[in-house]
């Protein structure tokens, strides 16, 4: 089977920018999240543009009760206000379904039982990990009730220009393989409901941490069979500890200190290439987020995936 190209750049135009935050309720915002949280926002202000908050609540176990409410509270004290009401994805599952339906008639799915595990041991490594070998991509023997739905990505390889990152090229079936669109729990993946939310919200720019630059591309193959339009893509740079380990929950990154939000937005600002002057640095947030806005500039971001921490000032 040839390779199916998928052109990147974006189809929609700077003049009616639409951006948005979709942190994952898992725990409160720690400084990783506080950068995409402040860039996605300075991106979306210092273009005239709107900028909304979706929590990205679709997976059940990975929802940690108040964490949606911690990660409002914080924004409204760092004083990143949002445009429109909050928008929580545990509600777009019909869209996620109507999707998968759609996808069914312009793409190879197909149910799989595989675990983890059997998974591993076909011994096939993609950008993630053991990537998946395509074993019941033929089979029809697979039970509904236990399986999930992957989609065939044999041949496609996906370019697109990342503002920020610049050039993107990926092989999806090298790099990640087929991949799951609804798991076998009836839940439906991150790829998925991102692109189907993305689309219905209208927005034209997507500013987020180059932890999922590697993503973009599954999300730009699923837009294009299902005729969505695509976002530009901006990936900031993540921030790492001193031993190279993104801050993530996981890696139990602390919280945001709620007592001194202008320190949080000026060292969130310097990590983004934005150091505010030293006479602004304990001045209230408004008055940070007005310089900040007002000096925006993409070309300042450091220009790499990964960035160490910037020292407390």
């Amino acid at each position: 089977m040839g390779r199916r190209p998928f052109p990147g750049g974006s189809n929609v135009g700077e003049a009616t920018y639409r951006g948005r935050f979709a942190p994952t309720p898992s725990g409160p915002l720690h400084f990783g999240s506080v950068v995409a949280a402040l860039g996605s926002w300075l991106d979306a202000r210092a273009h005239g543009g709107e900028w909304h908050l979706r929590i990205d609540d679709l997976d059940p176990p990975r929802v940690v009760e108040g964490a949606a409410a911690s990660i409002v509270a914080t924004l409204e004290g760092l004083g990143l206000a949002w445009d429109g009401p909050i928008v929580a994805q545990r509600h777009r599952t019909d869209a996620c379904a109507e999707a998968l339906e759609r996808l069914a008639t312009r793409a190879h799915l197909y149910r799989c039982v595989c675990s983890r595990r059997e998974i591993a041991a076909a011994g096939l490594t993609g950008i993630e990990g053991p990537r998946y070998p395509g074993t019941c991509r033929e089979r029809t023997d697979v039970p509904p009730a236990t399986s999930a739905w992957r989609i065939d990505v044999r041949g496609t390889l996906v370019a697109f220009d990342d503002l920020l990152q610049g050039s993107v090229s990926q092989d999806l079936e090298a790099a990640i393989g087929d991949f799951v669109l609804r798991r076998s729990d009836g839940v439906h993946t991150y790829h998925l409901a991102c692109v189907v939310d993305d689309a219905a919200a209208r927005f034209t720019h997507v500013v987020r941490g180059a932890d999922l630059l590697d993503s973009t591309p599954r999300q730009i193959f699923l837009q294009r069979l299902l005729a969505l339009p695509r976002p530009a893509y901006l990936h900031l740079p993540v921030a790492v500890d001193a031993d190279g380990a993104k801050l993530s929950k996981q890696t139990l990154a602390a919280p945001v200190s709620s007592d001194r939000p202008s320190a949080t937005l000026a060292r969130a600002l310097t990590f983004l290439g934005h150091a505010p002057p030293a006479d602004l640095i304990a001045a209230p947030p408004a008055s940070l987020l007005e310089w900040a806005t007002g000096h925006w500039d993409r070309a300042r971001i450091p220009r790499v995936r990964t960035a160490p921490l910037p020292a407390l000032r």
